[in-house]
């Protein structure tokens, strides 16, 4: 758990496999440590954070692994379920994760003798994002290159099926509005969805494609980020279809947009894992230039954690974690 200068990163842990995807748990579960889980090439390990910017007694970083699931085929992406609680009696973790086998996996585990996985299947292609609605936890959203969004309920049942017209990168689902679904396809339209009516109400373009990743800001209902070609775009969604801002950022290409949990004018940008590393970016809007640049080698995956300005990108045996001061 040192401190890592030579990569940037405030702290490093070591990890037994490549990291394809890392996520924080973006929901309370009622414990003092952040939850984080991330995906190998047939595991999904599930650990609790803890950082000396929250607690004083905390020197650097304490992480400690709760559980290795075995998963048997490469981890594409995780979401975690807001039904998780560290604090109920007995603890209740779930989480779901999309596989190169084109299927989704539901996790269940009370961390002792029960742990349950269901598969839904029903995509054709590769699944490139999920997320759980955010209020209940009892539906599964998920995009793919087979041009489809899908909304699942816990049994793995088609409870929606949007047709889009190319490969759905991004899928997000708002705590504030929980009857809406916001989709990115790679063309670069992004669309909103209404669950009740099952019909698409508002677009936004960004007139440059490919489109690889875009996220509804926590903080602020109206403003929507995405990375596409080598830049990031913001809209403002009350006043245009169109980005309000945008800037080139990535030399090659970009990956991966997030927004920050904590603060509706940070967020950050991965650039695609050249041959020796990939760029990350944090940017603030109130800033021409990124605020901070760190890199990892050949790294995958991007998250922000829940109540702090620190964010964590996977990479070959390691997690990386850079810390943003607001």
């Amino acid at each position: 758990m040192k401190q890592d200068s030579a990569r940037n990163a405030a702290y490093t842990v070591d990890c037994e496999d490549y990291v394809h995807v890392v996520k924080f748990n973006p929901f309370d579960s009622g414990d003092s440590c952040a939850l984080i889980a991330y995906g190998g090439n047939n595991y999904v390990v599930v650990g609790t954070c803890r950082f000396q910017e929250e607690d004083a007694e905390v020197e650097g970083m304490q992480y400690k692994t709760l559980r290795t699931f075995h998963h048997g085929i490469r981890v594409d992406a995780i979401a975690w379920s807001p039904e998780t609680r560290l604090d109920a009696l007995p603890p209740q973790l779930r989480f779901c994760t999309a596989a190169s086998d084109k299927k989704l996996r539901l996790f269940t585990s009370d961390l002792q003798d029960k742990n349950e996985y269901k598969e839904f299947d029903g995509h054709s292609d590769y699944i490139n994002d999920l997320v759980f609605a955010p209020k209940e936890g009892q539906e599964v959203a998920s995009v793919s290159d087979d041009h489809t969004c899908r909304v699942w309920d816990l049994e793995g049942n088609e409870k929606a099926h949007f047709v889009l017209r190319s490969p759905g990168m991004s899928v997000c689902w708002h705590p504030e509005e929980a009857f809406k679904l916001m989709v990115a396809e790679k063309n670069g339209t992004i669309r909103f969805y209404d669950l009740l009516t099952q019909q698409a109400i508002l677009s936004l373009e960004c007139e440059q494609k490919p489109l690889m990743s875009a996220d509804w800001c926590l903080k602020n209902t109206l403003k929507v980020g995405a990375v596409a070609g080598s830049d990031w775009l913001i809209w403002d969604i009350a006043h245009s279809s169109y980005p309000q801002d945008k800037r080139p950022v990535h030399v090659d290409r970009a990956r991966l947009f997030r927004w920050s949990q904590v603060n509706e004018n940070l967020f950050a940008t991965t650039g695609f894992p050249g041959k020796t590393n990939t760029q990350l970016l944090v940017h603030h809007l109130g800033h021409p230039q990124p605020i901070l640049i760190g890199t990892a080698a050949v790294g995958s995956g991007l998250t922000w954690h829940r109540t702090l300005p620190l964010c964590a990108v996977g990479g070959d045996h390691k997690i990386f974690f850079w810390v943003t001061e607001m």
